[in-house]
């Protein structure tokens, strides 16, 4: 084939520091923003991004070139900078692991629109039903000591 062609997105979940409930409603907007303009300053494309207080849920499609623990590493390090600055709030982490799974272009906005639900979907579900949820259905294997 003389050419590449690629429809690489991916379903990005992590947490603040022991989830703790940092990221309130009058800033959370504020803070998927600068998110989405981390990724696409990466050169990825941010599609959605969304969460409630402790989580957060990222649909972003990325390049071949694109190595996702890069990719992450610099998306939590520079937010969690820029929270410490804008917001004063030096306590504010995210936690060390994350979760990635890949989506196919047909499922693209049924995942958007989970994403853009997540203060409704958690009225009936905790971040940790939710997430065990994902592992399951991705066939995901893990280890629950080392979950939470």
């Amino acid at each position: 084939m003389p050419s590449t062609h690629l429809s690489l997105h991916y379903h990005l979940i992590f947490s603040a520091k022991d989830r703790v409930a940092h990221m309130s409603k009058d800033w959370r907007g504020r803070l998927h923003a600068y998110v989405g303009g981390i990724v696409n300053d990466l050169g990825g494309v941010p599609e959605t991004i969304g969460g409630v207080e402790d989580h957060v849920h990222l649909l972003i499609g990325l390049r071949a070139t694109h190595r996702l623990a890069d990719v992450l590493r610099e998306i939590k390090a520079s937010s969690s900078k820029w929270v410490h600055e804008e917001f004063k709030k030096p306590s504010f982490a995210w936690q060390e692991g994350y979760g990635a799974f890949t989506v196919s272009a047909s499922q693209i906005e049924v995942v958007k629109n989970y994403i853009a639900n997540q203060e409704e979907h958690h009225r009936k579900k905790t971040f940790q039903e939710e997430y065990l949820g994902f592992l399951i259905q991705s066939g995901v294997e893990y280890d629950e000591k080392y979950l939470w």
